[in-house]
């Protein structure tokens, strides 16, 4: 039995979408971490399309990621958001992880936004902060490169720059003018699900983490293989383990994110609407 060719995976979940959009070309896409789905009610003239009529994507299994791509307008440039991801921790490979990220760029799509809920490790970091990414550590042990190299994509891609420094410089911009806060620091990626313990935060913040999260690394990697220039906003959901005086929740994950969605939609539209 012949296996599927490489790269049938995303350019079969291209054409699926790209035969749903009408002939729109999202310009943009941008991805929503946990409790962060709201954003896309920002979207307007959306055409939705459930991740059960895309080959290849996955329903997610994690509460706060809803399964759908929005496509339609925001701050006035055509956008598509994935309102769910694949995690690795779901026991997805890195390619499956990856898969939406290659996907957006198969679309034409150049700028691709993550967000993400994660702890804060740096104690100046209270929940409800904003948090740039200027730079990522990969400790999920995983690579979605990882095998052959796949046409389109750089064998061994310059991760100098995985967030992009001018876009980086807007996102400050935007934030400032429209007076809400943003932090900046370097957020690491682990495996999971499990919350980290409190030595390996110590762990993570010897080695230069400010936060910690479960998502967002492998993407990255995908999406600068191809290209693609990349912005990256942690919610600090709640303080990481060892640092927190109470029992970590998904659940205060997702009341926190919610309470901080407007804000971060502001500077999400902020930013498209200056790009």
């Amino acid at each position: 039995m012949s296996s599927a060719p490489l790269g049938a995976d995303v350019t079969a979940a291209a054409g699926a979408v790209r035969a749903k959009l009408g002939g729109r070309k999202p310009v943009v896409a941008i991805v929503l971490g946990s409790g962060l789905g709201p954003l896309a009610d920002q979207v307007q003239d959306a055409i939705r399309i459930p991740y059960g009529e895309i080959p290849g994507f996955h329903v997610p299994t994690v509460p706060g990621h809803k399964g759908e791509l929005v496509c339609g307008t925001l701050g006035g440039k055509q956008v598509i958001c994935q309102s769910g991801r694949f995690h690795a921790y779901e026991g997805h490979s890195a390619d499956t992880t990856a898969l939406p990220a290659r996907m957006f760029g198969a679309l034409g799509i150049t700028t691709l936004i993550l967000t993400n809920a994660a702890g804060g490790v740096n104690r100046a970091f209270g929940p409800g902060t904003l948090m740039l990414i200027n730079d990522h550590i990969n400790l999920t042990g995983r690579n979605p490169l990882v095998g052959p190299q796949r046409e389109g994509e750089t064998r061994f891609p310059d991760m100098t720059s995985a967030y992009d420094k001018e876009l980086r410089a807007l996102a400050k911009k935007v934030a400032t003018e429209r007076k809400v806060a943003l932090a900046e620091g370097v957020y690491m990626g682990l495996l999971g699900p499990t919350y980290e313990t409190p030595a390996e935060v110590k762990f993570v913040a010897t080695l230069g983490g400010d936060a910690v999260g479960m998502s967002t690394v492998l993407e990255v990697i995908a999406a600068r293989a191809r290209g693609m220039k990349c912005l990256g906003i942690s919610t600090i959901t709640n303080a990481a383990a060892g640092i927190s005086p109470v029992e970590l929740s998904h659940n205060e994950v997702m009341e926190v994110a919610a309470k901080v969605g407007k804000d971060l939609g502001r500077l999400v539209e902020g930013i498209v609407a200056e790009m």
